[in-house]
């Protein structure tokens, strides 16, 4: 485990000698709130190390230099978005090798199944849902998290000449530039909607004003008790209290038993404040943004979602990576206006 500075630096010298780097990182999304990066593992041909970002370790200088390699990554979405989120980080190139199997036809595109597949090798998954935020990490942990990179250059090597036979290559570029560009955005929280949890569109507006102030309550408890929002209360939970409360329905049988008095407390007055509310501050309900397709859009959605199913079963790969049905929908609205949001091989398989 690298968690000094000395330590550090001899890692950096294989970086800059080194042709190639894989990364992984391991967060305690399942342990903490707000979620934390806890670590972050590299390979390269030289060898695997874990670093440690919860030690006092200045990281300038090693992410500077993972800038001037294209990573190879697997399922690599999550990951950059953690390191964007907390290290300000967004590398230049990536390699991810889910994104590959997939656009090769795998069905199985676990880290797991493509290496048992590729190359014959079972990985261990046992301490997949561990703390990550605990020090020192158990031997166990330490050969699963070195694992999730140390196949990496052999893996994507293999994928990357089944794309290049099937012609296929320039796709996987183009895809993974466009999500390292989608995943250095950052995201703004619009404080109306982060509430709106699935279930909410079946509330009144008195039940809108429920769920917000039982969401709002959540969030202070979770950041409280460093546990996810979720497991203070379920969002099934939180819809069934607003909607029984919304109806004039008692709500205290549907308070988890679990609960402190104290806890307890607080939510039934979170839901007395909502219920007090007068009718003008309640929320409104969103309205849906999309308008049904005329019949000339819907006889052009039908047209591509045949063309778009017809070429996915040609190539054996799943129609959404083509296209989604939402963008599908936006197309037969408007080819022009939605079109150029589509990478260029999406574009040239719809055409």
């Amino acid at each position: 485990m690298i968690c000094t500075d000395e330590q550090l630096a001899k890692l950096l010298e294989q970086l800059r000698g080194g042709q190639w780097v894989a990364l992984d990182t391991e967060a305690d999304s399942l342990h903490a709130y707000p979620e934390k990066l806890c670590l972050i593992q590299v390979c390269t041909e030289a060898g695997a190390w874990l670093v440690d970002p919860l030690s006092d370790l200045r990281l300038e200088k090693f992410f500077a230099l993972l800038r001037k390699h294209e990573l190879i990554m697997h399922g690599a979405d999550y990951d950059l978005r953690l390191l964007r989120k907390h290290q300000q980080f967004v590398p230049s190139r990536v390699f991810d090798t889910m994104l590959a199997a997939r656009l090769l036809g795998h069905r199985k595109f676990g880290l797991g199944d493509l290496v048992k597949h590729y190359l014959g090798i079972t990985l261990e998954k046992g301490p997949q849902k561990a703390n990550w935020a605990k020090r020192p990490l158990t031997p166990r942990m330490e050969r699963y998290a070195l694992g999730d990179v140390e196949y990496l250059k052999p893996l994507s090597a293999r994928l990357k000449h089944e794309l290049e036979l099937k012609g296929r290559l320039g796709w996987l570029e183009e895809s993974c530039a466009r999500l390292v560009a989608d995943c250095a955005r950052t995201n703004s929280v619009n404080a109306d909607s982060a509430w709106r949890i699935k279930g909410s569109a079946r509330l009144n507006r008195r039940g809108l004003a429920v769920l917000r102030e039982l969401w709002l309550w959540r969030e202070k408890e979770a950041l409280a008790a460093n546990k996810p929002p979720y497991f203070i209360l379920s969002h099934e939970l939180l819809i069934a209290i607003a909607a029984a409360a919304a109806d004039s329905r008692r709500v205290q049988h549907l308070v988890p038993g679990r609960f402190s008095n104290r806890r307890k407390d607080a939510l039934l007055k979170a839901v007395q404040r909502a219920l007090a509310l007068p009718p003008e501050q309640q929320p409104e309900p969103v309205r849906p943004e999309s308008t049904p397709l005329s019949e000339r859009e819907r006889a052009r959605f039908d047209e591509l979602k045949r063309r778009r199913d017809a070429r996915a079963a040609q190539l054996g790969i799943e129609p959404s990576l083509i296209a989604s049905r939402q963008t599908l929908v936006r197309l037969a609205q408007s080819w022009h206006q939605h079109a150029a949001k589509l990478m260029s091989w999406q574009r040239e398989l719809l055409c």
